[in-house]
């Protein structure tokens, strides 16, 4: 019996020695997690950190997806860090992110705080010990590591990266052609002299389809209704004139940045109070980039208001050049279900094709798949309630970076960055180990809601989404209200002692 109690003491003795310690652990090298680790380095320098990704290499999103033309679709000047200026085109290609990326890590330091290839299988608290216990997997050697943190800091996104949606038709197994999805682009996809039909019109399909048209036999935009375009140059006339007279790039940035900003603004307010004229000035606007002979009641006219699902930017109105030149068409339908040699439409009617991508939407995931529980109880997140939609009720030590539908996903990134940094800094001063979100007796009848409204903004891998999510109050600070422009007041001004957070 001694024996056996050795042997587990020894084994215990052997587990914590193989656990790394940090104070703070950041889950993702992605643009939030490489912003994380910046402003933790530079707001609070005597932390010890570790950054886990499960990639080879940092990036996110900006490794993720390598299909043809990928690029931002929020300007650089606001989905660039606040901290470092950009000083490229505003709409920029994955490869240009990914290089202002490495120059943050390479500029700060923060290489040697990063471990990629760390895939994360659990989350542990312990309110006895103050501090998560985080397993992870070596994927290119299989090794098994145990990491222990006080503070946990998810930026690792919302969507799964392993895989993107793609609904389930008829017949797809009869497709004789290829089906792929943009966020797992083959490498070997030869489109030369391919008919290629894209399903979907946001976004990606609005990036995908210049960039392969004129490159295969030609290419079908395959949508089941309209979305909302917005074209205009790659190129700032304001950051150009500034540039003309010589004014440091620092300035510029900024400058620039207020201006996106208020115009970001003015677009999000009128898309409130004038939603109708919006919508014609959008639609108008799409018109003048076309030939007469397409339809755009039909296939771009959509069937709701503006700014509840994204508004896609298309630079030089490329999108609508393809269609102009004859190298991409727009069809709007809903399938009925595949056949050998391409797509039944409800319609009747038939699209050839070689190769079909399905540009149909993220697979929303919580938390990086990851397996959470406190002090042995599985977290069951869509029970807990948001605290200003960055950490939640019952769950000590975390926060969550959840970015902008409607503006830039970094301005959120860094305004989390600055909070989660003054958190820490008023846990040391309070000498506190522990700080969780709790409802305040005058906060226990609120009315509770979605993580979103839907009737404000409801694009489809939300709405499939929802209730996986957290809740929101109706008041602060348990609103999620997904705007930048109160959150640029609310976050910094919240009061950290108002009862509302618990410490220990």
């Amino acid at each position: 019996m001694e024996n056996r109690a050795a042997s587990a003491e020894t084994r215990e003795i052997e587990r914590t020695a193989h656990t790394e310690h940090f104070d703070v652990l950041i889950v993702g090298a992605g643009i939030s997690g490489i912003g994380a680790a910046f402003h933790l380095r530079t707001e609070c320098p005597d932390k010890s950190f570790v950054v886990l990704d499960a990639q080879e290499d940092f990036g996110g999103t900006w490794l993720t997806h390598r299909y043809p033309g990928i690029r931002s679709d929020s300007d650089l000047y606001t989905f660039g860090y606040r901290f470092k200026p950009w000083t490229g085109t505003p709409i920029a290609t994955a490869r240009e992110i990914r290089r202002y990326m490495g120059e943050v890590i390479e500029e700060n330091d923060l290489g040697r705080h990063i471990r990629y290839r760390h895939r994360i299988s659990s989350a542990s608290w312990s309110s006895e010990n103050r501090r998560w216990t985080i397993e992870a997997t070596r994927t290119d050697t299989g090794e098994q590591l145990r990491f222990s943190a006080g503070f946990l800091w998810m930026c690792q996104g919302y969507y799964r990266h392993e895989r993107g949606f793609t609904p389930e038709w008829p017949g797809m197994d009869r497709f004789g052609g290829r089906i792929v999805h943009p966020q797992t682009w083959p490498e070997d996809l030869d489109l030369a002299g391919k008919r290629v039909v894209v399903i979907g019109s946001g976004a990606t399909a609005a990036t995908l389809v210049p960039a392969i048209a004129g490159k295969c036999a030609h290419v079908t935009l395959l949508q089941r209704s309209p979305t909302y375009f917005i074209t205009g140059r790659n190129a700032n006339e304001l950051a150009d004139m500034l540039r003309g007279l010589e004014i440091p790039e620092e300035w510029i940035h900024e400058i620039v940045r207020r201006k996106v900003l208020a115009d970001q603004a003015a677009l999000v307010q009128r898309s409130f109070s004038e939603p109708e004229a919006l919508a014609r000035d959008l639609i108008a606007g799409v018109r003048a980039q076309l030939p007469p002979e397409v339809d755009v009641d039909r296939h771009f006219t959509p069937r709701y208001q503006p700014w509840r699902q994204r508004i896609a930017f298309v630079p030089d109105a490329d999108l609508f050049r393809a269609v102009r030149e004859g190298h991409a068409s727009v069809v709007t339908d809903e399938i009925d279900g595949f056949t050998e040699t391409g797509i039944r439409l409800k319609s009747g009617d038939r699209l050839e094709a070689d190769v079909v991508v399905t540009a149909t939407g993220f697979d929303l995931c919580v938390l990086g798949d990851i397996a959470f529980t406190i002090d042995g109880r599985p977290l069951e997140f869509h029970d807990t309630v948001t605290w200003h939609a960055t950490m939640f009720t019952g769950v000590p030590n975390m926060a969550w970076v959840f970015g902008y539908f409607r503006a830039s996903w970094t301005l959120r990134a860094d305004l989390i960055s600055d909070f989660v940094c003054r958190l820490l800094r008023h846990m040391d001063a309070r000498g506190a180990t522990q700080v969780t979100p709790r409802l305040r007796p005058q906060d226990r009848e609120m009315s509770l809601k979605p993580w979103f409204d839907l009737e404000n903004f409801n694009p489809g891998y939300v709405q499939r989404g929802m209730h996986l999510m957290p809740k929101q109050g109706d008041r602060l600070p348990w609103r999620h209200t997904q705007d930048y422009w109160n959150d640029r007041g609310d976050l910094p001004a919240a009061d950290l002692d108002d009862g509302s957070l618990v410490y220990e």
